[in-house]
């Protein structure tokens, strides 16, 4: 289990075969770390799929309107829903998009991020400047790593639960 150093800034997402610990950044992106809180408190993310899983690229989940798996569950619009919140600007920042880093999903408009979000397998520079990037894995990357692949898999793997760690 990673220290964490500040519970209110950091999530834990409960995968099949363990705990992912997220430090979010709100010094560098203070809106997408609100949002995912406040999603998280809400208990919107949990039961949502991993709904686009490209190996050697990363995972994307958090569509909170049509990934819930065991609520209006539909795997072929998953990934085109968010939050009944409005979008988020954009908070572009110098940090790099490196393995474990949490980016925010977003259409053509940068402007455009809600609820969905992606783990970076490997590094992806290339996304540098283009998402935001507002939190990085700190342990169980392992677990992402197992997260079963497919635009969209098959059989899905879910977010079990999303809490806050100040709260659990």
């Amino acid at each position: 289990m990673a220290e964490i150093k500040d519970p209110e800034n950091t999530i834990l997402i409960e995968l099949k075969d363990g705990i992912v610990t997220i430090e979010l950044l709100p010094d560098v992106a203070p809106k997408h770390a609100e949002r995912m809180k406040e999603l998280a408190r809400s208990g919107a993310y949990d039961n949502v799929c991993f709904h686009r899983v490209i190996d050697g690229f990363m995972a994307q989940t958090g569509d909170v309107e049509h990934g819930d798996m065991e609520d209006g569950f539909n795997l072929r619009r998953a990934g085109t829903g968010g939050s009944d919140l409005p979008d988020l600007p954009a908070e572009f920042s110098k940090l790099p998009h490196d393995r474990g880093t949490l980016g925010a999903a977003r259409s053509q408009n940068p402007n455009s991020a809600n609820s969905q979000f992606f783990i970076n397998f490997k590094d992806n520079h290339f996304l540098n400047g283009q998402y935001t990037v507002y939190g990085r894995v700190i342990a169980g990357m392992e677990h992402v790593d197992a997260i079963t692949r497919g635009e969209p898999p098959a059989n899905p793997d879910r977010m079990i639960s999303v809490k806050v760690a100040a709260d659990a």
